[in-house]
Order: C-alpha cells, then sequence, then structure tokens
C-alpha cells in the first residue's frame, strides 16, 4: 500500500508533495455516463481524496460499449449508474471517499453539495445542466472542466473563474440543437481521449500546477485526424451575466429552468424551455430532419422519436407525446436535442 502511487510520484511535476494534495482534494462529477465514468476511474486510482458523484439514470446494455465502470450484471438488475459507480471505485480503491446521488441535477439541489469542492468536472448530457455548472462555478469560485464528445468529435476547455472566459461567455445562449449519441453515436475512443484532457487538468489544478494549465479551448476530431486548439481569451465579457463585474448568474435564477408538467388524460408530457434559450424552428428543423422524420407547418413542427412524438411550438413549449413520466421525458429531450 506504500507504493501505491510509487509511479505518479517519480513524476518531477507531481512528486510527494503533490500526491499529498490530491489525497486532500475533492472534485465534484455531474453525469456517470461515458464521461463521467472514464473521469471518476482515473481519479480515484490517482488517489484523489474525496469523490461525490451525480446520476439521475440507470445502466442499460446500450452503455457498455463505452462506460467502462458497468457490468452486464448491472442492467440486468437494473441499478441506478451512481450506486453502480461507487460500487466499482471502491473496489478500486477502498481509500477514497466517494459520495453518490441518484438524482436530477437542477440548480437548487446542486449548490448544497459545493461546500469544500475543489473541481467540478462536467460530464452531463445537456446544455442545461452545463450552464447551471457554469454559474456555480463562478459563483462559488471553483474551477470548471468543461468536456463534450459525440461521433467522433469531442471538445473540452479548462474554466477558472476571474481569469478565463466562461461557458456563458463562449456560447452566450443554450443551443438548442445539435448532433447527439441517439443520432448519430459515439465511438469509445473519442471519450477516452476527452476524459483524458480532463483528468489532465484537474491533476494540474489538484496539485496546484496552474502554470501547465491549457489556455485554448480543444477541438478533435479522431476520426478525421483533426485537432483544433482554440485561442478564446478575448472572448470573456466584461458585461457577461454568468461572470462579467455584474453577475447575476441567471442560470440559477428561476425563470432559467426547464419547467415541465403532465397534461391530464393526454398521456403527454409539456416542457416549457428557459426565456433565455435561443428558440428557432428553422433551424431545429434543419437539423432534425437529417435524422428523423419532420413535419412544419407555420405554428410548429412535429418530430417522430423512437415510439414518441416531439411537438415544437414557437413560444419554446415542447409536448412529448406517448408518456406521462417527466423525468423520461426530460430524458428523451436531451437525448434528441442534446
Amino acid at each position: 500500500m506504500d507504493n501505491r502511487y510509487i509511479k505518479q510520484e517519480m513524476c518531477s511535476f507531481i512528486g510527494e508533495h503533490g500526491q499529498k494534495n490530491i489525497s486532500q482534494k475533492h472534485v465534484l462529477i455531474v453525469g456517470m455516463g461515458a464521461l463521467g465514468s472514464a473521469n471518476a476511474e482515473m481519479l480515484v486510482r490517482a488517489g484523489i481524496g474525496a469523490l461525490t458523484i451525480i446520476d439521475r439514470d440507470y445502466v442499460e446494455w446500450s452503455n457498455l460499449h463505452r462506460q467502462q465502470l458497468y457490468s452486464e450484471a448491472d442492467c440486468e438488475e437494473v441499478i441506478p449508474k451512481a450506486i453502480a459507480a461507487k460500487r466499482r471505485l471502491t473496489a478500486i480503491n477502498s481509500k477514497v471517499k466517494i459520495n453518490e446521488f441518484v438524482m436530477d441535477v437542477d440548480s437548487i439541489n446542486l449548490p448544497p453539495l459545493m461546500d469544500n469542492v475543489d473541481v467540478i468536472i462536467d460530464a452531463s448530457d445537456n446544455f442545461d445542466i452545463r450552464f447551471v455548472l457554469n454559474d456555480l462555478s463562478q459563483k462559488y469560485l471553483i474551477p470548471f472542466i468543461f468536456g463534450s464528445c459525440v461521433s467522433s468529435y469531442g471538445m473540452t476547455y479548462t474554466i477558472l473563474p476571474g481569469q478565463t472566459p466562461c461557458l456563458h461567455c463562449l456560447l452566450k445562449q443554450i443551443p438548442m440543437t445539435g448532433a447527439t449519441c441517439d443520432s448519430i453515436g459515439v465511438i469509445n475512443p473519442i471519450v477516452q481521449m476527452i476524459a483524458t484532457y480532463q483528468v489532465t487538468e484537474c491533476l494540474k489544478l489538484l496539485v496546484e500546477d496552474y502554470e501547465s494549465l491549457r489556455k485554448t479551448f480543444l477541438s478533435i476530431d479522431l476520426w478525421k485526424n483533426q485537432h483544433y486548439p482554440f485561442r478564446v481569451e478575448k472572448a470573456k465579457q466584461d458585461d457577461c451575466l454568468s461572470c462579467g463585474q455584474n453577475a447575476t448568474y441567471p442560470y440559477l435564477q428561476y425563470d432559467s429552468q426547464t419547467k415541465t408538467s403532465v397534461l391530464c388524460g393526454r398521456n403527454t408530457v409539456q416542457l416549457s424551455l428557459p426565456s433565455s434559450t435561443n428558440f428557432s424552428l428553422d433551424m431545429l428543423e434543419t437539423k432534425l430532419k437529417k435524422f428523423y422524420s419532420v413535419k412544419r407547418n407555420p405554428f410548429l413542427m412535429t418530430c417522430e422519436f423512437q415510439s414518441y412524438r416531439f411537438v415544437f411550438f414557437k413560444d419554446g413549449r415542447i409536448f412529448v407525446h406517448g408518456i406521462n413520466d417527466i423525468q423520461k421525458a426530460k430524458k428523451l429531450y436531451y437525448n434528441l436535442i442534446g
């Protein structure tokens, strides 16, 4: 046991002092799918002191090709991902304190979990959650490592409150459209690549080697052999509502939450998008018709997805027909839109 981290300590940029720092730090990972699994396993093997993991979902067969912490037995027993992940992570390193939460995160239940967190790692599957994490990072001055991947393409960026542009600066408004794993799939190597960059940046933060942090927004397409590091420091906005001089943290406010309700007697869930969402039926139609059956009239658009029918209204409301489970409806929405 005394030699457990010896090869890591032998690295001059970590050493015994850095390893001690790692063992005293606390990392929060939101999402225990592909990216979350890979991040969590590497950090636990590296000897992180405490790890908080959050996920709302359970293990399914389609997860197994890329979500490395889970087994066929987890699928058969329908085990929540956070529970299955803790079991496996504890078997790997019993010295790590792991706090697991099976829940759908939002701007209400996440803030109490920010106490003593040193780094936030984004492993979520949608921008609703990412923008909440971004605002929490800014409000509580916690470094935030963004990550995303689909098909063979991935992105990652390290956000330092008060120093770098935040996610709101870079994207300004929540993107309503884009490819997801459910529309064009994903391969395991890009997951491992993005997670590797995320964990490496996290370790730099944990050992307090801030000079070595990557300054660029990194975009990679493994299949096309493309690697693009973008300099984004000029994107920081003084008037940004998330990180500017008069920040109001808009994505922590009630008006910026996606509202849900069940339509009585119709086997339908209604989602009402935040007022800040950049919603465009034209853009949505362009993206979705590449993969799904889409119909449009001047007032709304319909899309057949799996065995469900989505109806998108111009005012940002969405009906999900064929279901009355709110959590499942939100999951379907994120699977379709991202």
